[in-house]
C-alpha cells in the first residue's frame, strides 16, 4: 500500500470514529427534544431541514438533482426516513436511550430475514447464528416476563429496526432498476419521508411545541451535522475502506448511545438489558466479521458520483 493510499485509509478510520459518535450521540439529542415537541413534530422538523442540507450539499458538490424510479425512492423515503425516524422518535418518548438505539440497531437481523423471503438470499450457518444470538438479545432487554410500562417503546423501537431493513431490501431492488447516486437517491428520499411526516404531523393532534430556543439549535444540529456532514463523512468512509470494515467500525454508534445517556441523562440499564446489549453487540459483531472476511482483498468500495 502506498503512502497516499495509507493516508486515505487513516483520514477513512477517523471520519469513521468521528461519524459514531455524531450518530450516537443524536440519540441523546431525539431524547431530549421529546420534551419539547410531539415524535411527529420534531422528526418532521429534522427531516426537512437534513433534506435541504443534503441537497444543498448536491449543489455544492455540482451534482446531478436528476430523480429516477421515483415510486421505489418514495417508498424508501417512506420506509426509511418517515417510518425509521418517526418511529424510533416515537419510541424514545417512554424507552430509555441505550435500550431504544440498541433494538434499533437490530436491523440487520431481520433484513436477513426479510432478504430470505423478498430477495430470495439464503442463509448460511453463521448468520442463522447471529440471528439466534439477536433473538436472545431481544428477550434478556425487552423481559417480557415483567410487567413493565416500556413494552409499548420498546416494541416502537424494534419496529423502527423492521422498517430500516425493509428500505434496505428496497434500496437493492432499487439498484437493480436505476444508477442513481448515493447522495441524489438519500437526498430525495428524505425530501418524500419529509412530506409524509409532514402531513401525518398535521393530521396527529399534539401538545404545543415549547423551548424554542433549544429546538432551533436541536433541529439545525440534526440537520447540518447530524444529517448532511454525517452522510458526507460516511460516502468518505465507503470510498476509502472495505464495507465491511466501515460495517464493523458502525457498530460503536449504539455503544455511544448508551455511553452518553449514561453520563449526560444519568440513564443505568438494569443488569438483564445489559447483557442483553452485550449478545446483540456480539452477534452484530459477528455479521461485521464476516462481512470483513468476505470483503478481504477487493479493496475499497467506489462510489457512484
Amino acid at each position: 500500500m502506498n503512502r497516499p493510499v495509507r493516508s486515505h485509509a487513516r483520514g477513512a478510520a477517523l471520519a469513521l470514529l468521528l461519524l459514531s459518535v455524531i450518530w450516537g450521540y443524536n440519540w441523546v439529542i431525539m431524547k431530549q427534544a421529546a420534551a419539547y415537541a410531539g415524535p411527529f413534530q420534531f422528526s418532521a422538523l429534522r427531516t426537512v431541514f437534513a433534506a435541504l442540507a443534503l441537497f444543498a450539499l448536491l449543489a455544492l458538490r455540482r451534482q446531478s438533482m436528476r430523480l429516477e424510479a421515483w415510486p421505489w425512492v418514495l417508498a424508501l423515503g417512506v420506509l426509511q426516513t418517515a417510518g425509521f425516524t418517526a418511529l424510533s422518535q416515537w419510541a424514545l418518548v417512554a424507552g430509555a436511550v441505550g435500550k431504544t438505539a440498541v433494538l434499533a440497531y437490530t436491523m440487520p437481523f431481520w433484513l436477513l430475514l426479510l432478504a430470505r423471503v423478498f430477495l430470495r438470499e439464503r442463509l448460511r450457518g453463521w448468520q442463522w447464528l447471529a440471528v439466534l444470538l439477536a433473538a436472545m438479545g431481544l428477550v434478556l432487554i425487552v423481559a417480557p416476563w415483567q410487567a413493565q410500562a416500556t413494552l409499548g417503546s420498546s416494541a416502537l423501537a424494534i419496529a423502527s429496526g423492521l422498517s430500516w431493513a425493509a428500505a434496505a431490501v428496497v434500496t437493492k431492488k432499487l439498484r437493480k432498476r436505476s444508477s442513481i447516486g448515493l447522495l441524489p437517491l438519500t437526498a430525495w428520499q428524505m425530501a418524500f419521508g419529509a412530506v409524509v411526516l409532514v402531513l401525518v404531523d398535521l393530521a396527529v393532534p399534539a401538545a404545543p411545541m415549547h423551548g424554542a430556543t433549544w429546538l432551533v439549535v436541536a433541529v439545525a444540529y440534526m440537520a447540518v451535522v447530524g444529517t448532511g456532514f454525517a452522510w458526507l463523512l460516511w460516502m468518505y468512509v465507503l470510498d476509502n475502506l472495505p464495507a465491511g470494515i466501515a460495517g464493523l467500525g458502525s457498530l460503536a454508534i449504539p455503544a455511544v448511545g448508551v455511553i452518553a445517556a449514561w453520563i449526560q441523562l444519568a440513564e443505568r440499564p438494569p443488569v438483564h438489558e445489559l447483557a442483553g446489549m452485550l449478545v446483540i453487540a456480539a452477534a452484530l459483531a459477528l455479521l461485521a466479521l464476516a462481512g470483513v472476511a468476505h470483503a478481504r482483498g477487493r479493496g475499497p468500495v467506489r462510489l457512484r458520483h
